[in-house]
C-alpha cells in the first residue's frame, strides 16, 4: 500500500462551545520524501509550539499578580507579566506575516502614515515625521493601518 491516510477527528467541545479537529497522517516508511519528511517534522514541531500557549499562560500571571497588588512586589510581577504576554503575542503576530510600520524619523509618505498635524520646527526637514502617536500595521506588505503622524514644517520667517 502506497499510500497516505489522512484522518480527521473531531474533539468535544470546550468551555465556549467551540470544537477543534486533530488531524493525523500515517503513510507506509517508503512513500514519504526526505523533504516532506523534514516538512511534517517542523509542522509536528510548530503545532507543539501552538499547543502550549505560553502568552495565556504569562496572561494568568500577570492577572495573579494584579490580584496581590498589597505585596511590594506586586507591581514588579505584574509588569514583568504583561511585558511577557507583550513579547510573545509580537513575535507570534510577526512569524504570521504582522509587521509594525516605521514613522519616527523617516520622510513622510501618503502610503504609508496618516498625517493628522504639523509641527513648525527647524530641528526636522519639512515633510519629516517629528512624532508617532499610533502605531501602523502591514500583514505581509499590505497596510492594515496606516501609522498617525505628526509631520515637520519650516516655521514661518
Amino acid at each position: 500500500m502506497n499510500e497516505i491516510e489522512i484522518e480527521e477527528t473531531k474533539a468535544p467541545a470546550d468551555a465556549g462551545g467551540q470544537t477543534t479537529s486533530e488531524t493525523t497522517a500515517s503513510a507506509d516508511a517508503g512513500t514519504v520524501s526526505a523533504a516532506q519528511l523534514n516538512d511534517l517534522k517542523k509542522r509536528a514541531a510548530k503545532a507543539d509550539e501552538h499547543w502550549e500557549i505560553p502568552v495565556l499562560d504569562s496572561f494568568d500571571m500577570a492577572l495573579t499578580a494584579a490580584a496581590q497588588t498589597s505585596q511590594p512586589q506586586a507591581l514588579e510581577s505584574m509588569q514583568a507579566g504583561i511585558n511577557m504576554v507583550y513579547q510573545q503575542l509580537k513575535a507570534a503576530l510577526a512569524e504570521a506575516g504582522l509587521e509594525d510600520v516605521e514613522a519616527q524619523g523617516k520622510t513622510f509618505d501618503p502610503n504609508l502614515h496618516e498625517a493628522i498635524s504639523q509641527r513648525e520646527t527647524t530641528e526636522a526637514a519639512e515633510g519629516q515625521v517629528v512624532q508617532q502617536l499610533r502605531k501602523g500595521y502591514r500583514f505581509r506588505e499590505r497596510l492594515l493601518r496606516p501609522a498617525t503622524v505628526i509631520i515637520a514644517k519650516h516655521p514661518a520667517a
